[in-house]
């Protein structure tokens, strides 16, 4: 005798309950995994920084970590980054752009170049940047002349900056570019919008989230970048001094307190900067998800 229809269901487990197992270990295993090695590559360095710098006292610390010379150095490494970031926003959108929307020859050759800074020692992209617009360099040359000097300024600092930055812009726009449909935006054109129109209210939203990691991306790689700077800098105190290299002056000077001094400095200062962008990145993707 069969079994009724109902009795048969209790037995059974409904398809929808039914739970497939994962390749990857349980949430467990995985999460102490990923905070065993966050601690070990992360957490320790930052806390021997911390302890290293707490040890020189309240006094010591204000006078080397805020010092005239390490305050010019904050606003020479924060704010050549800051204008690279903002100036690679801009084009690297742009590049981004007509790498996805445009076919024409010579495009892989020119997306793969977009990636050289990746590859490229950091110290040769510096000399061969120097080389350029050195004053007797191929471009510094002229513009020498219209009293523009880029190399041993801020302005080559920013220059550099620009350089190393780019890819972090392109190669993160690209994909969301690339998924974006363009029917929605002839959509918008056949609606009666102008193009700045259909750029503002259509495009920019959707690319705004990722536009912003790789503006925190590229900001992030300004703040630390060492190799490619120190070359073009001309590291003049209170000019052109960039603040990695006053940490590696007082290394070589073996005054290893100042040196976590400035670095604690820089770290917290680089962490509030990234936290502010990434409030504004979750911003931005939870009104386009509600819109």
């Amino acid at each position: 005798m069969k079994e009724p229809f109902a009795a048969r269901r209790t037995h059974a487990q409904p398809m929808a309950t039914r739970t497939r197992k994962s390749i990857i270990p349980g949430f467990g295993l995985t999460m102490g995994f990923t905070l065993a090695w966050l601690s070990l590559i992360v957490l320790l360095p930052l806390s021997a920084l911390f302890l290293r710098a707490a040890g020189l006292g309240w006094s010591d610390f204000k006078a080397v970590g805020f010092s005239d010379r390490a305050m010019a150095a904050y606003i020479v490494s924060f704010g050549t980054a800051f204008a690279a970031a903002i100036v690679n926003g801009v084009f690297g959108l742009l590049t981004a752009w007509v790498f996805v929307r445009y076919d024409f020859p010579g495009k892989r050759l020119l997306n793969a170049m977009v990636d050289l800074p990746f590859a490229l020692p950091t110290a040769v992209a510096g000399i061969a940047l120097t080389t350029l617009y050195a004053t007797n360099g191929w471009i510094g040359q002229f513009l020498d002349p219209l009293g523009i000097q880029v190399a041993y300024t801020p302005l080559g600092i920013t220059v550099a900056l620009i350089f190393v930055g780019l890819p972090f812009i392109v190669r993160s726009v690209e994909p969301v570019l690339a998924d974006l449909s363009v029917e929605v935006e002839e959509a918008a054109l056949s609606l009666g919008a102008r193009p700045w129109q259909v750029f503002r209210y259509v495009i920019l939203p959707a690319i705004t989230p990722a536009l912003l990691t790789g503006f925190a991306l590229a900001l992030a790689r300004g703040i630390g970048e060492y190799g490619s700077v120190i070359f073009i800098a001309g590291n003049m105190p209170y000019k052109s001094e960039i603040a990695p290299l006053l940490i590696v002056t007082q290394l070589e000077q073996f005054d290893y307190g100042a040196a976590t001094a400035i670095a604690t400095v820089m770290l917290l200062a680089s962490f509030g900067v990234l936290l502010l962008i990434n409030v504004a990145q979750a911003w931005s993707r939870r009104k386009v998800v509600n819109s």
